[in-house]
Order: structure tokens, then sequence, then C-alpha cells
């Protein structure tokens, strides 16, 4: 298997089609496994690592930048490690009851910005981040679970124009190489290219959003954005936090002798992915991959790898024997047949994890 590496538009950044998500790193993966899976990835030809200052996940107060610290132990412990990785973190959005970051606050302020990149460079031991994203927006937004946009819930805070500003602060003392966004929605990214063509602020390369079988709510509209506008996407959650890996198929949540996130954390039981809606979905294209001879997670993987909007896919593990088996995803093809089928299932069940 050979990841062959994938130029981002308008950056000199070249990134393997697999990236290594970390938010398990702190929580169900302790420091020294964390390291055996990053040595993996490194030797298995992974160019490209994603962490968050809020991770690890469940979020919580004990393990918040616990896995950019666990990530700065490996890079001080293997010389020569930083030079060979794409390094991607995340400065997180207004605290959605958080009240350990920032003290809760409820704006992005460029301050935060600057702030919290600086925390993440000592925590990463690094003197530079290549990809720096803007977790979630400021501005009232319908995203992370929500369908529907809301004006009524309004509130004044720090403009697009403001956060590239405090962003273009960054770029230019050298801590950071490229600007990025997750969680957003067409207009968000549409607004930020806009703003940084108008001010000559630094233009957004990326933006890190869901996009699984089960969770395809950027086929409407964003897909045309990121294409439009030369804006790489990064898809996370492409194995819908475990549920299009079968784990859950027969015995739900309560039951699986390979209990995932879904099954370990009552906070994530409630969230999109764990929805009754989106376990039945997945079920059914998860008996879609058998009938056609693959597993589950080679389909679910496949659908994202062979994508032309996907820049880069996010995989999350908790071993090396799962960074294999998604690793072994790769070269998976999909018959015009087979996503005819994936097709015919989200024209009955659309998005139900969007």
């Amino acid at each position: 298997m050979t990841l062959t590496l994938r130029p981002l538009p308008r950056t000199d950044l070249t990134v393997t089609p697999i990236c290594l998500g970390t938010m398990t790193f702190g929580e169900q993966v302790g420091e020294a496994e964390a390291h055996a899976i990053l040595d993996h990835a490194l030797e298995r030809g992974v160019n490209f690592i994603d962490t968050a200052e809020m991770y690890s996940v469940p979020a919580k107060r004990e393990t918040f930048g616990a896995t950019e610290s666990i990530i700065g132990s490996w890079f001080a412990a293997r010389p020569g490690a930083r030079q060979k990785m794409v390094l991607a973190t995340k400065v997180a959005g207004p605290a959605r009851g958080m009240d350990w970051i920032r003290k809760g606050s409820a704006n992005l302020s460029a301050a935060d910005i600057v702030g919290a990149c600086d925390d993440s460079l000592k925590r990463l031991r690094t003197e530079v981040i290549d990809l720096y994203q803007i977790h979630w927006p400021a501005r009232n937004v319908a995203n992370l679970g929500a369908i529907y946009f809301d004006p009524t819930r309004d509130r004044e805070v720090s403009s697009i124009r403001t956060q590239l500003e405090a962003l273009a602060t960054l770029v230019k003392a050298g801590k950071v190489r490229y600007v990025g966004l997750s969680n957003e929605s067409p207009y968000g990214v549409a607004e930020f290219v806009a703003q940084a063509e108008a001010h000559g602020l630094p233009r957004v390369a990326t933006v890190q959003n869901p996009y699984a079988l089960t969770s395809r709510a950027l086929d409407n509209g964003l897909d045309e954005v990121v294409h439009r506008l030369q804006v790489s996407l990064l898809a996370y959650s492409p194995l819908a936090f475990g549920a299009l890996t079968g784990k859950y198929d027969e015995v739900g949540l309560h039951g699986s002798t390979r209990p995932g996130r879904l099954a370990m954390f009552e906070t994530m039981k409630k969230q999109r992915w764990g929805r009754p809606e989106a376990l039945e979905a997945a079920k059914l294209y998860n008996a879609l991959a058998r009938k056609h001879g693959l597993t589950p997670t080679q389909l679910a993987l496949a659908f994202c790898y062979t994508n032309w909007r996907v820049a880069s896919t996010i995989i999350g593990v908790t071993s090396t024997a799962q960074l294999d088996e998604n690793l072994a995803a790769w070269g998976t093809t999909l018959s015009p047949e087979l996503l005819a089928e994936i097709d015919a299932i989200r024209w009955k069940h659309r998005d139900p994890a969007q």
C-alpha cells in the first residue's frame, strides 16, 4: 500500500490522503500506546496528524490539552519526527458549556486565538503549526448536530475579519503556516475567503467537517463551495464513531463486546452519531457492505477515500491493529452499482447523523 502525497491547493503542503486523528489520546489511549500508534502511522507512510486544544474527547476539564501534550512528548522523544509530519491543530470556538475553556466565554476574540496558539505550541513542543484551524464558528450557526439555523440566537461576537486578523498575526510571527476552519457552513467558508481576499489576510486552506455515509450534509452545497473556492476538505468521523464498523448492529450501544466511544460515554450516546435513526441507517449500510463482499469498515472508508470532494480522511484509532485495518481499506473500489445502492439508502434515510 502506497499513500501518494496530495498537494493542498494554494499551499505548499503535501499530505497523505489519510490523516491520523488523535482525539482518543489521553482518554481511551494512554501515552505509551499513543506513541506506538504515532510510530506505526509514520512507519506506514502517514504524514498528517490532526489534534485540537480541547482534546481528548469526551471533553472535560481534567483532559483539556492532554492530546497535544502526548503528541508533544512524542516529538520530543523522536528526533526528526516533527519534520516528517504535517501538524494540524485547532483553537476551540465559544465554550459550549465548557467553563474550563477561557472561563466559558461565549466569544472567540483575537486575543483568545493568539493565546490559544501559544499554549498549543508549548504543549506540542514545536515552533510552528502547519495548519491552525478554528474548531467551530464563533457566530451562531447550525452545526454539531443542529439542523436548523435560528436567527433569534444571533449575538455579538468577533467578526470573521477580526478572526482572520488574529490568524494573520500568527502567520506573520512564524507560529502558523496556514489556516483552516472546522464545522463550518457554506456561508462561513465563502465569507472567510471573501474577507481574506478583500483585506489581504490569510486565505483558509481547508475545512474540516463530518463526512460519512450517515452524515452527508456536505453534499448539499458545501461541496460546490470548496470546489469552486479551492478549499480542501478534511473529512472527519468517516466511521460515524464506530457505527459504520458494524459493532453495534445486533446488540446496540449497550451490549457491544467491543465498546467504542458511543458505548463507553453517556454524553456520546446523546449526540448525533448515537441517534436511533443514525444507528438504523448505519445497519443498512453495513448490510450493504456485506452483500457486496466488503466489511462495513471497508465500505465506509472507501466511500470517503475515493470521493472527489475529500482531500484527506481523518481516521481515529485506539490501537495499531485498528490503524492497520483502516489503512488496509485504501485501494478498495466501489462499483457504480454499489454507489447507486448507497444513494438509494440515502434517498430514504437522508443524513440522520448530520
